[in-house]
């Protein structure tokens, strides 16, 4: 049956209704593996995360998370009892019933992702004792192209593993928001060529009140690029009407909020901006366009997708020219660095390439974040410690990632440090109309001069 809904009930419970812990192996414990492993550990499971980077497991068994994760290192720290961290990949396997692989699938240059490290596992779990390998259940956690499920279970087959089990079982997690995400989800997909082993992965979610969506395993690969490409793909259509409201004189937010009262449309992912980044959405938009092209077929609105999203970046540094004219020797604060609050995950940042695209053009460059501690890929910004200190001396400031610090920090205050008061806001986190009368050259994107922020969706700097 290609596709059937249903919801996780009685598997996953005793006859009492109490939970019947599963023994869990994760693959990575990087974003996806160790999000995934703690709440699981945290739903009851007993789990084993098993990662190469010896350092990484070192600071994981001391209690010390290595990435930013509101609310992680607490959980971490309440099921500890559950929780264990490895090298070994034996140990892993030997104590684990269900194994998820949490690799990263980094993009080629081709446009097409990375499964060196998703294969390189299976490959050393061929290699493994079969009689402790046993009928483990194999779960794809990571984000992988359609048809990867079946090279898997091909050398699963070729290297005498047909006893394991299979099952792609997408994560649909936001940074900052990763364990509420994980708690109460949407919906869990399981894909699965057998019942039983989509059974075994349902039973793990059992204690969640959330519909579960059974499947093909190339329908639930094909999900999850299909629901980034169109969460990017609303990004880039707001942004586009965005730049047209410019030029015609509208407002985009009060835009948005007309579309967002469409039930059909709904109000999430229509905030104007300066485009999105992180390790999903562009990596994803392009894996599944490079997957439409080894196919024969053009996914022309994907190409869009892409290109409306590298513009939008650029659009800041015209702006930025508008008031300031060159930039050589000219001094720009960019506020926030990570690729969305919540974070420290710079990889797609806005922040990246307008600092590389105003270092080119000769601007002195320094960057804010509250936490993001260091840079790489950037020579020659400057990294500061405070909004003011950034700020200080200033010609432009450039809003790149709405933290709420930046938001409510004293912006009459800091109009009198800077050399120039422009404001470029690339997230409209601020009220054009208070930072007009506070002093400021304020530009949002698709904003109109002197025109309030409404607080129907709880917009931060909408009084201050």
């Amino acid at each position: 049956m290609e596709h059937h809904s249903t919801t996780a009930s009685s598997p996953g419970h005793d006859a009492e209704g109490g939970l019947v812990p599963a023994r869990v192996g994760v693959v990575g414990a990087g974003y996806v593996g160790l999000v995934t492993g703690v709440c699981l550990a945290s739903l009851g499971h007993r789990v084993v995360i098993r990662d190469i980077d010896e350092s990484k497991v070192a600071r994981l068994r001391a209690g010390d998370v290595p990435i930013y994760e509101p609310g992680l290192a607490d959980l971490m720290a309440e099921c500890a009892d559950r929780l264990s961290f490895t090298i070994d990949l034996e140990e892993m396997v030997s104590r684990s019933d269900v194994a998820f692989i949490a690799v990263d699938t980094p993009p080629l240059f081709s446009g097409d992702a990375d499964l060196s490290r998703v294969m390189g596992f299976v490959g050393e779990l061929g290699r493994l004792p079969a009689d402790v390998v046993g009928d483990l259940v194999l779960v794809t956690k990571s984000t992988v192209p359609v048809g990867t499920g079946r090279r898997v279970r091909d050398l699963l087959d070729a290297s005498g593993l047909a006893a394991v089990g299979y099952a792609s079982n997408p994560e649909f997690l936001k940074e900052g928001d990763a364990i509420a995400d994980f708690m109460s989800p949407d919906r869990v997909v399981i894909g699965a060529w057998r019942g039983e082993d989509a059974d075994r992965v349902a039973d793990l979610y059992a204690s969640l009140d959330a519909p579960v969506l059974r499947t093909s395993v190339a329908t639930a690969e094909m999900v999850k690029y299909a629901s980034n490409a169109f969460l990017a793909t609303k990004i880039s259509f707001i942004n586009e009407i965005a730049n047209v409201c410019e030029e015609v004189g509208a407002d985009v937010a009060v835009v948005a909020d007309g579309m967002g009262m469409d039930t059909r449309i709904g109000r999430s992912f229509l905030r104007a901006g300066i485009g999105f980044g992180g390790s999903c959405f562009p990596k994803d938009v392009s894996a599944l366009k490079q997957l439409a092209g080894n196919s024969g077929y053009h996914f022309q609105l994907l190409t869009s997708v892409i290109e409306v999203n590298e513009l939008q970046k650029r659009r800041v540094v015209g702006k930025l020219r508008k008031y300031l004219g060159e930039l050589a020797g000219v001094r720009v604060a960019l506020l926030g660095l990570a690729f969305k609050p919540g974070t420290d995950d710079m990889r797609e940042a806005a922040s990246l390439v307008l600092a590389g695209r105003l270092l080119a053009e000769g601007a002195h460059v320094v960057g804010w974040d509250p936490v993001v501690s260091e840079v790489s890929g950037v020579s020659g910004m400057k990294l500061a410690e405070s909004i003011h200190e950034a700020v200080a001396g200033a010609d432009a400031v450039v809003i790149v990632t709405e933290w709420p610090e930046i938001a409510e920090v004293d912006w009459p205050g800091l109009r009198n440090t800077m050399a120039s008061p422009v404001v470029i806001d690339g997230r409209n986190l601020l009220d054009p109309e208070f930072m007009a009368v506070a002093g400021f050259t304020y530009e949002g994107i698709g904003r109109l001069p002197g025109v309030g922020v409404s607080d129907d969706e709880g917009r931060p700097g909408g009084t201050a």
